[in-house]
């Protein structure tokens, strides 16, 4: 199994008056088949270019404008100053909006796992998150920005880990309306008590515990099967990925806990919210968050071939 121990994010988790040092770990590697474009002549790599898609001409970078499309071929223009004016301010901190029973995240909304550790002395503390959340049967639903993006995320206890699980916006998830379900407790469709009977029976037969490695990607075993035949018939290619350096997280004095979370919980008593602190404890006024706003990317390159590429 491949190793979590690159840092990819250094910040620190912030709930009333209380950091937490953290380093995000990706907790996912990406197993599908990557096929790259090659021309069959010479099996030279073949890449991206900007084509006018009405012209077929290939375009200056100089000459790319953003838009958005509000309506079916009308568009409004959106300098790269919006743009950047747009993004949500940089920080790091997983900054702790609410907590919620787990049993109301439906899995619909989760997208992408990051595993959680402590740095900067802050194993205690993060272990008493831990332990509290996985005792009360809660998660954590705060924001977080990676890479200038801003993300939704829950953080969830598992095991000796807290897990940052990014999740999809409300409005990225489709309603259920229109859809012919079923509804639960329905008299009209329920079984008779032999087919619920034989049902269980089922149910358990096919019962186990759950094992990772009993499920496989076939597709990707068979293609790789084929790779490693041309590997040995000395027929190879090799990608290399970019990787991104994560930012430094600055250190800073560790302060009492327990005086953090009264002060927290008096704050929170007094009917204001509570200002974020710094690193492992230290405290300060937290400015205010401005919302995000979403903003989709335009498609504006073409892959030759007559494949699409958005643009970021």
């Amino acid at each position: 199994m491949a190793s979590s121990t690159r840092t990819i994010w250094k910040g620190a988790i912030s709930f009333g008056l209380v950091n937490i040092p953290v380093g995000l770990h990706t907790a996912t590697v990406e197993s599908g088949v990557d096929f790259d474009w090659l021309d069959k002549r010479t099996m030279d790599p073949v890449g991206y270019k900007r084509i006018n898609k009405r012209t077929g001409r290939e375009i200056d970078r100089e000459n790319i404008v953003k838009g958005v499309e509000y309506e079916d071929g009308q568009y409004v223009i959106i300098s790269p100053e919006e743009i950047a004016e747009a993004y949500p301010r940089t920080t790091q901190t997983i900054e702790i909006q609410r907590f919620v029973p787990a049993g109301q995240l439906s899995f619909v909304y989760l997208e992408r796992p990051y595993y959680v550790a402590p740095i900067n002395k802050g194993q205690k503390v993060y272990a008493l998150l831990r332990d509290t959340l996985a005792k009360t049967g809660k998660i954590g639903i705060a924001k977080v920005v990676i890479q200038t993006k801003q993300h939704l995320a829950a953080l969830v206890p598992s095991g000796d880990a807290l897990v940052l699980n990014l999740m999809r916006w409300g409005d990225e998830v489709k309603s259920l309306e229109g859809l012919d379900l079923p509804a639960v407790g329905a008299k009209a469709l329920a079984a008779s008590p032999q087919e619920q009977k034989m049902a269980k029976m089922l149910v358990d037969d096919m019962s186990g515990d759950w094992d990772p490695e009993d499920f496989k990607d076939e597709f990707r075993q068979a293609i790789m099967a084929l790779v490693e035949q041309k590997v040995k018939a000395g027929k190879t290619e090799t990608v290399i990925e970019p990787q991104e350096e994560a930012p430094e997280a600055s250190s800073s004095n560790v302060i009492d806990l327990t005086e953090l979370l009264q002060r927290s919980l008096k704050g929170r008593h007094a009917g204001g919210k509570t200002a974020s602190a710094g690193h492992a404890g230290a405290t300060k006024k937290s400015p205010a968050r401005k919302s995000a706003a979403k903003t989709k990317s335009a498609k504006s390159a073409s892959k030759s071939g007559g494949r699409a590429r958005k643009a970021a």
